[in-house]
């Protein structure tokens, strides 16, 4: 890890926004959205720069604004990447960080949210995606489950998940395994706009999205180039003829 982001992670007032995060939204009856969440969206917002052969120093940027991009909801959660846009600014200024760079990671954060938030950097593309490839049994919180809960439901259904990055064919994959818990159809009534979100993404990094569930290939990633579609095409002709 790097010495700066060893310093925000550890800096008393960064967890205790984290802390307050999760605890606000846990009242709120919201899945975990604490420190296991932000080191996940941390880990693979840095992952996916590193593997699309980013520099080290926007890695970096991608690895401290995935960190910070939910203290947010210490406060509120209806546009919570905006009031957290606003916390980070001032908390990065105190730790003395350099300007353009904290005006990167403060667009990242401003723009995760599905309903209005789009890339804008490829920080914010990469945290985009990695944050929307976040849904794990471990975020639901077991005290309050609710069967009944289609957020609880999907979540507990879902015993791994990871992102993936091929830098030779340009893609990038989330992918998800999970139990019959919840079906498909659950999964895409709560996640689709962040799927949309995710390809919107992955575009922005010339890349194109893929999303797995089960080792399923669930959507069609745009575009298809020449020798994709005469396989897709040959693969269909053989199950017709068997």
């Amino acid at each position: 890890m790097s010495e700066l982001f060893e310093v925000i992670r550890n800096n008393a007032e960064v967890k205790s926004l984290i802390a307050a995060a999760n605890d606000n939204l846990a009242a709120l009856r919201y899945t975990e959205h604490g420190f296991r969440h932000m080191g996940f969206v941390s880990h693979n917002t840095k992952k996916i720069l590193t593997e699309l052969n980013y520099d080290e120093h926007t890695q970096e940027l991608g690895q401290i604004a995935g960190y910070l991009h939910d203290i947010g909801n210490a406060i509120c959660r209806k546009h919570h990447g905006l009031t957290g846009a606003t916390l980070v600014y001032s908390l990065l200024q105190k730790i003395g960080m350099n300007q353009r760079d904290i005006e990167i990671i403060v667009a990242a954060i401003g723009n995760h949210e599905e309903e209005y938030g789009k890339p804008v950097n490829p920080v914010s593309a990469a945290l985009i995606i990695a944050d929307k490839s976040d849904a794990h049994r471990t975020r639901v919180h077991m005290k309050v489950f609710d069967k009944d809960d289609i957020h609880d439901r999907v979540n507990y259904a879902i015993k791994k998940n990871r992102v993936t990055v091929n830098c030779e064919r340009k893609e990038i994959a989330s992918r998800f395994y999970m139990n019959k818990t919840a079906s498909v159809m659950d999964f895409f009534r709560i996640y689709f706009s962040r799927i949309d979100m995710s390809e919107k993404a992955a575009e922005f990094l010339g890349c194109s999205y893929k999303l797995y569930i089960n080792d399923v290939l669930i959507n069609a990633p745009r575009p298809i180039d020449d020798t994709d579609f005469k396989k897709i095409v040959d693969d269909a002709d053989l199950v017709e003829l068997n």
